[in-house]
Parts: structure tokens; sequence; C-alpha cells
């Protein structure tokens, strides 16, 4: 059996220097083929051929690293009709399904985006866009600014909750235990229900989260805050006349 020589550490390749922009981009490639709940300091430094320790340096944590992944995701909704003509409630509607669309498509972000708290450019990026769109509509700033909130969490659940529909087999069969429970409601017992079962699984599609979102933005226009005081002008916006919107 010959003895095994001894290779110099000069003579192997050298690693390439952490950053913190390189473990987000390793961990978005990790997510796409293993899933988010894969994506933890211990198997991302198995990725970068690294101890967890060296990590903590640029991410503090799993949250703080779920987070970046996300802030990283929401580059690909799209902001563009912030930016073209047209009646401004619709061109909200299609930013935020875009943002609804991008967790949709990624099933472990959606549930992980109800408590992650992303601060990156393009997480800035999206809530401006939000932002000048509601004032351009005649939504006063303070208002606003708790609309956002709102509207995003309603994209971000309902990704969320549509996700979990298509996920594992046994997912599937709890919302079908739902479904045939809310379809078989006994008259004498919950009226409502028996007549209405159908309605509620019913609109599942881009109509009904338009629509949720037209409902939200409505309310916004129409309800003042609590704390809303004289200096806000908090009013509604004035009513768009047909063929135009301000």
């Amino acid at each position: 059996m010959t003895a095994k020589t001894p290779r110099s550490r000069r003579e192997r390749p050298a690693k390439p220097a952490l950053t913190r922009n390189g473990i987000v981009a390793t961990a978005v490639d990790l997510m796409r083929a293993e899933g988010l709940s894969r994506v933890t300091m211990r198997r991302l430094a198995q990725e970068l051929d690294t101890g967890p320790a060296s990590l903590y340096v640029y991410v503090r944590n799993t949250a703080e690293l779920h987070a970046a992944v996300l802030d990283e995701m929401l580059g690909a909704v799209d902001l563009g009709p912030a930016r073209t003509p047209g009646a401004w409630r619709d061109r909200l509607v299609r930013v935020l399904t875009s943002y609804t669309t991008v967790l949709f498509e990624n099933p472990g972000l959606a549930q992980s985006a109800l408590v992650a708290r992303p601060a990156g450019k393009h997480y800035l990026d999206l809530v401006e866009a939000l932002l000048s769109l509601l004032g351009e509509g005649g939504v006063p700033a303070r208002r606003a600014a708790w609309a956002v909130d709102l509207l995003l969490q309603y994209g971000t659940a309902t990704a969320a909750e549509h996700a979990g529909k298509e996920g594992t087999t046994a997912r599937t069969g709890e919302w079908d235990a739902v479904a045939a429970a809310l379809r078989d409601a006994s008259e004498q017992t919950h009226p409502h229900l028996a007549a209405l079962g159908a309605e509620l699984l019913s609109g599942t599609g881009p109509e009904r989260l338009a629509w949720g979102f037209h409902l939200l933005i409505n309310g916004t226009l129409h309800t003042p805050r609590p704390d809303a005081g004289p200096a806000e002008n908090d009013r509604p916006a004035p009513a768009a006349t047909e063929g135009h919107e301000k």
C-alpha cells in the first residue's frame, strides 16, 4: 500500500473571500434548489466550505438571512407601472399583484415573509413605488404610510395561504377537508354557510386578488387615521370621473 503524500496548503486553490452579497446570493441559489427551510446558517456554511461562525460576521442569524433572501427576491417585482401613465388604482394593483406573484412562486419565501423584516434596496424601492402611487391618488401621506402595511400584508398572506394549498400532500388533504366541511354544512345548524359555502371557495384566481386590493385601496381613500389632525388635511380624495382618474 502506497503512503499518501501530504499536499501543501499553498497548492490548494484559495477559497473566494466571504462577502455579505456572496452569502446572500448563495442562500438564494440554495433556496431555489432545496427550499427556504433548508437555508440555515449551518447548511449555508457547508455550501460555502466554511464554518457557521464565519457567517455571523456578515449575517447575525437565520432570521436576518431569510430577510436578506426576501429582499433579493423582491428585485423581481415589476415596479414599471409606478412610472407609466394610466389609472393610478390599476397601476397600484399591478405592482401589488407582481409582489404577490413573486412570493407565490417561492412557497417557503411566502410563509417566511409573514414575519421577515427586509430592509434592503429592493424593499425600499417597492415601498417608495407604493407610496408614490397612493400619493398620486390623493391619499394623505400619513394615511398612505399605514395603508402600505395593510396592502403588503394582504398580498403576503394570500401568497402564503395558496402556497400552502400547493404544498405537500398532507397540506392538500387539509385544504380538501376544509372545502368539504364548508360545502357540506348543514342548513339547520349553519344556514349561512350552507347558502354561501361554494362562494367562500370561489374566485381563487387573480380576479379575487385584485378585488381584495381594490377593496383595501377604496377603504384607504375614505377612512381617516384615528390620530388624524387638521394639519394632515385628511379628507377623501375626489372621486374619479369616467374616462379620467386622478
